[in-house]
């Protein structure tokens, strides 16, 4: 068992146990580790939100060379949970309910001549969201991840799907081929 210890350190005692209670061990000093639980999960969560951080700009890498934009670039990435997009998703869109994620062009695509730098715009993504959605759909939160980048960031480059005809399906067509081009198929 764990027990907790002052100044975040946790004493976890390891014993062997017997199909009969009698036989239960007592731990001794020696049996003792002491690890910073703290630590561990601190650690964990920093490789967890860098291998995520890897992703989102592979995948906005990968839809801007797919796209042909062969300039600099810039795009603001905001990560949240489902109760802040429902905020974001209110007070800028006047709907009042969480979405997967939300995107904000900044109106410099289509590049002018000349331009040799892009600000492609700001994306709000709801990692919770994106979990529940990845098990709904039988795939990866990674590659769940990866679709809600690409699709914002098509957003940002002008792309649409209100119509739900072929701006739909162009788009979607798209998303497809820039995940399958990362190794990211359903």
């Amino acid at each position: 068992f764990v027990e907790k210890r002052d100044g975040g350190n946790y004493r976890m005692y390891v014993q062997s146990f017997h199909p009969d209670p009698v036989h239960l061990q007592e731990c001794t000093e020696d049996d003792t580790i002491f690890f910073d639980l703290n630590q561990a999960v601190e650690k964990i969560f920093t490789q967890f939100m860098d291998a995520l951080k890897d992703l989102i700009r592979a995948t906005v890498n990968a839809v801007l060379t797919y796209e042909g934009v062969g300039v600099e670039s810039e795009m603001s990435v905001l990560l949240v949970d489902d109760k802040a997009i429902r905020e974001l998703n209110r007070d800028f869109r006047e709907i009042d309910r969480a979405t997967d994620v939300l995107s904000f062009p900044s109106g410099e695509y289509p590049l002018l001549a000349g331009a040799d730098y892009l600000y492609v715009g700001d994306m709000a993504l709801s990692l919770e969201r994106a979990r529940k959605q990845a098990e709904e759909f039988g795939h990866t939160y990674e590659r769940e991840v990866a679709f809600l980048t690409a699709h914002s960031v098509l957003h940002c480059l002008g792309y649409d799907h209100v119509d739900g005809g072929e701006q739909e399906k162009d788009m979607f067509t798209r998303q497809e081929a820039i995940l399958q081009g990362m190794g990211l198929s359903r």
